[in-house]
């Protein structure tokens, strides 16, 4: 593969051109899925919404996500990125132009749910990177991308509430959510006419069926089910809580219907799966064309301690502080997005932690520190200092930020070919562990949240003993049958 040696930030051509624009597309993506945190309480006043309305929006933002990324990561390996962020970006636009126009909580609801799609643009960059970049600088770069992009949520805090207030009036913060997805819709183009999938000469391999994940062996097949059972128990434990047992919003039939359809859909989903490995069960997957999927599944459990926590807290922090320490809504908000901020060193941190020390290392000492870092905030009250609680913050989200760096660092060094649902298996599994925190967090105080997060980093700490350190190459045939070697340590 024709790799340019330099690693230069500054530059803006070859791979470098290509890591700007994925990290800018993701970061569009974030600053879109996350433009209602920060003017909640301005949506609240204009429509009149009771606080359990609210924290049910922040459940459904990040519902969709969960299907959305595995669909994504389809559609990435089977068409490329450069087509595939393009739709993205500009089918988005539109449930955002639809929330900032809303008049009622329903409309509210029904286009923030369709807004977690949004959500799944991430998949999309993660294929993109690592055609681009060789396997000693993809966890620096996929960190970068990752860390740049998602401090799109921290840019929206920032921005957004000084944005309604410019535009001023009671529909200021309708103005400044629909510029987010002016700026979504635009970038589609740009994007589009800036990128190409691969370097010149290079292959794209795409799976050699779409529907499911391959897998190489028997076991291998059984233990994939079995990881897809928790992402539909997520969509479920969404479904009840909307239901008369939690805000009410779907009735006791609608609820048993979603339920049905959850239940149809899994069965279609391990059918489809059955489809697309069933050659397998005839023939055997040649030795040197085989990855273990146990690496997929202790990535999806890391994913889901780290991002998950990291999408619950970024939600939820603004609250925490302005209940404990009984401060401002507006001051809270600035507080808490110092979470958020730590993206942009932590997680190509992370990246390049496991680029220069090894993969399985970083990643064990980095779950640790997260267990601890959570198991400290679960500590924080009313008599901290506030500098020492922010403090403690921003320290547990380093731990949280680098090890999703990490996770992302072995990510595309499984197998190349199906990167883009490797990476959407993964990613939809930060969802899932943000749908069970959010709902742990509507159910008990917030020290108890903490303490269930730093529990299941410790989970992800145990699993990760099962890791395999990638090394060597990874192999993918070439339509002509020849063999291609790529190298990932």
């Amino acid at each position: 593969m024709n790799h340019d040696k330099s690693f230069n930030l500054l530059s803006f051509t070859g791979k470098m051109k290509v890591l700007h624009f994925s990290w800018l597309a993701f970061f569009i993506t974030f600053f879109v899925w996350f433009n209602h945190a920060p003017l909640l309480g301005s949506i609240a006043e204009s429509l009149g919404l009771t606080k359990s309305e609210l924290k049910t929006l922040l459940i459904l933002n990040v519902a969709l996500t969960i299907p959305a990324r595995i669909l994504i990561g389809m559609l990435t390996d089977k068409y490329g990125p450069r087509i595939t962020y393009a739709a993205l970006l500009f089918f988005s636009s539109l449930p955002c132009f639809w929330f900032a126009m809303a008049t009622d909580f329903t409309q509210l609801a029904i286009s923030r749910f369709l807004l977690g799609f949004v959500g799944a643009g991430f998949v999309i960059g993660i294929r993109m990177v690592s055609e681009w970049f060789p396997a000693n600088e993809l966890g620096t770069a996929e960190g970068i991308y990752g860390g740049w992009g998602n401090f799109g949520s921290a840019a929206a805090a920032m921005s957004l509430p000084t944005l309604a207030l410019i535009f001023g009036g009671e529909d200021g913060w309708r103005y400044a959510v629909g510029l987010t997805g002016v700026i979504c819709f635009l970038f589609s183009f740009v994007w589009y006419a800036n990128v190409s999938d691969t370097p010149k000469g290079s292959t794209y391999f795409k799976p050699k069926k779409i529907g499911g994940l391959e897998v190489t062996s028997k076991a291998d097949f059984v233990f994939l089910l079995i990881m897809k059972v928790p992402m539909y128990a997520a969509l479920a434990l969404l479904a009840w809580k909307l239901s008369p047992n939690g805000v009410s919003m779907l009735s006791e039939g609608v609820t048993t219907i979603i339920y049905l359809i959850l239940i149809a859909i899994f069965i279609y989903d391990c059918y489809s799966a059955y489809n697309v490995n069933r050659d397998m069960f005839a023939t055997p997957v040649p030795e040197i064309q085989r990855y273990p999927f146990k690496q997929v599944a202790v990535l999806n459990i890391l994913y889901f301690a780290t991002f998950g926590s990291e999408l619950a807290v970024v939600s939820m922090l603004p609250l925490f502080f302005s209940d404990t320490f009984n401060l401002d809504m507006v001051y809270a908000g600035l507080l808490a997005s110092a979470y958020a901020f730590m993206n942009l060193m932590s997680r190509p941190g992370g990246g390049w932690l496991s680029d220069r020390f090894g993969r399985k290392k970083t990643l064990l000492i980095l779950t640790a520190g997260l267990a601890v870092g959570y198991a400290l905030m679960a500590m924080i009250d009313s008599s901290w200092p506030l500098v020492l609680a922010v403090v403690a913050a921003m320290a547990c989200s380093f731990f949280v930020q680098a090890g999703e760096g990490a996770v992302f660092a072995v990510v595309p060094l499984i197998k190349r070919r199906l990167t883009g649902q490797i990476a959407g298996m993964t990613g939809a599994y930060g969802n899932t562990g943000a749908v069970f925190y959010l709902t742990v967090l509507s159910m008990v105080d917030y020290s108890t949240f903490f303490m269930v997060i730093a529990a299941t980093a410790v989970i992800g700490f145990v699993t990760l003993l099962f890791l395999k350190e990638p090394k060597g190459h990874m192999a993918e045939v070439n339509e002509d049958g020849t063999v291609e070697l790529i190298q990932v340590s």
